[in-house]
């Protein structure tokens, strides 16, 4: 699950892109984002329902099937249609790395293609969302501790040899949407360690009707979770576009390397 960064957002490029204007709602913004907000409760209780009464009778398949779906289905409740450039890998082991923009993301990439994320431990601890990230088989790493993340690599090892789609957000907390935090490299050691593939994914959101760069969705700097969620159900609508680009071994590159090699390919990526 996403989480904001502790400080300021970092200064935005001399070559910016063009971003939508971010004014305060009117009366019927309002009035909407409060109708999408109450589909949004909806469909996690729907969420929650599915995942309580029918999760433990489904085979795996059919539970990352119910988790896309669930996903497709909460991105529409809230007005945000979905665009996907490229291909996703059709099967693990494969290692997704995004960007992280908001707490939208991981919704995001479940709908655009079910994988297994890596996330802080604490979202676990969360009303709702702490089940909604169980059901969709977790990984949880406590952030501050090294130890922990040797452990999470080991993990993540042996989803990938299982076969499965793992992802993770390098940067490890949530940027602007205009120019990338540096990547950290520790977690792509699992993938070295299997001689498994990384596949770069590009997020943005985009206002629909303009196609300029929308910052509704962010969540930085002194934003709470009510406000950036809150900011998103009142805007006007926003295409969530994932981009993939092609799955890359790690050619003998030692994984600070191949972290800067991501982070330039997904940055060449979003500004298709």
């Amino acid at each position: 699950m996403s989480h904001r960064s502790p400080t300021s957002p970092p200064a935005r490029p001399s070559l910016a892109p063009r971003v939508a204007p971010t004014v305060p709602p009117s009366a019927w913004r309002r009035c909407r984002g409060a109708w999408r907000g109450l589909r949004l409760l909806a469909h996690i209780a729907q969420g929650l329902w599915t995942y309580h009464l029918h999760f433990p009778r489904l085979t795996a398949a059919q539970r990352q099937q119910a988790v896309q779906a669930w996903a497709e289905g909460l991105l529409a409740k809230i007005g945000i249609s979905l665009q996907r450039a490229g291909t996703p890998a059709p099967t693990g082991p494969v290692l997704l790395v995004a960007n992280h923009i908001s707490w939208l993301d991981i919704v995001t990439m479940h709908a655009a293609r079910y994988c297994r994320f890596v996330s802080k431990a604490d979202i676990r601890q969360w009303p709702l969302v702490g089940s909604m990230a169980d059901a969709a088989d977790t990984l949880y790493i406590q952030r501050e501790s090294r130890r922990d993340a040797m452990r999470v690599v080991h993990h993540m090892a042996e989803s990938l040899r299982a076969g499965d789609v793992v992802a993770v957000f390098p940067e490890g907390t949530t940027s602007d949407g205009l120019q990338m935090l540096p990547f950290h490299a520790n977690l792509l050691q699992a993938a070295i360690a299997v001689d498994a593939p990384v596949q770069p994914v590009a997020i943005t959101y985009v206002d629909a009707a303009s196609r300029a760069l929308s910052l509704a969705p962010c969540y930085i700097g002194n934003d709470t979770l009510l406000v950036s969620i809150w900011r998103t159900l009142t805007s006007p609508a926003i295409e969530a576009v994932v981009r993939y680009g092609d799955p890359e071994p790690h050619h003998g590159r030692d994984r600070r390397q191949w972290a800067a090699d991501l982070q330039a390919e997904i940055a060449r990526l979003r500004a298709h």
